[in-house]
């Protein structure tokens, strides 16, 4: 069975044989799962806030472009495990975020975090981090005026962007 996600988030994981958890995909509104296409095995898909879908018949077309962005999502996702220092690391998590879920304005990069319902356990795991090391690192990035709270999302500030660009 495959899906059209109408609201909410999905998140895709596998795990090592050392019982390690790992992100293999991440799917919001209006986007599509064809579960049988997912390359992990074994792979577990769970809903990270409340998800209303429709079940979906894809054509060959559209299995085509799910394999082709899952693949570029896994690329990415493993991308991000490897950059160092961890705060770089969670950096890029929440731009890779807030341009795939949120929008980018003039003051920055919005990240729907409290829409998605995205816990600091989960952040910790998508980014190969400890949980104790995102509160500490997110807090950080709220002291010094790089993460804002905009209404119920949250925003990379530009002047975050600009320092980090040259960190990277």
């Amino acid at each position: 069975m495959s899906w059209r996600l109408d609201t909410g988030y999905l998140q895709a994981c596998s795990w090592t044989d050392q019982a390690e958890v790992f992100t293999v995909g991440i799917w919001g509104p209006g986007e599509s799962v064809i579960p049988e296409l997912l390359t992990m095995q074994p792979v577990e898909l769970h809903a990270l806030s409340s998800v209303r879908v429709s079940e979906w018949v894809p054509d060959p077309d559209e299995r085509h472009s799910f394999s082709t962005t899952h693949l570029q999502q896994m690329s990415m996702l493993l991308q991000l495990s490897r950059i160092r220092p961890a705060e770089v690391r969670l950096f890029n998590l929440l731009m890779w975020l807030g341009k795939r879920f949120g929008h980018v304005t003039a003051k920055g990069v919005c990240v729907p975090l409290e829409e998605m319902n995205i816990t600091h356990r989960q952040m910790a795991e998508i980014a190969s981090m400890s949980r104790v090391t995102v509160t500490k690192t997110l807090g950080q990035f709220r002291q010094q005026g790089w993460l804002l709270k905009e209404g119920s999302t949250d925003l990379v500030a530009r002047s975050a962007i600009a320092l980090f660009q040259r960190l990277s």
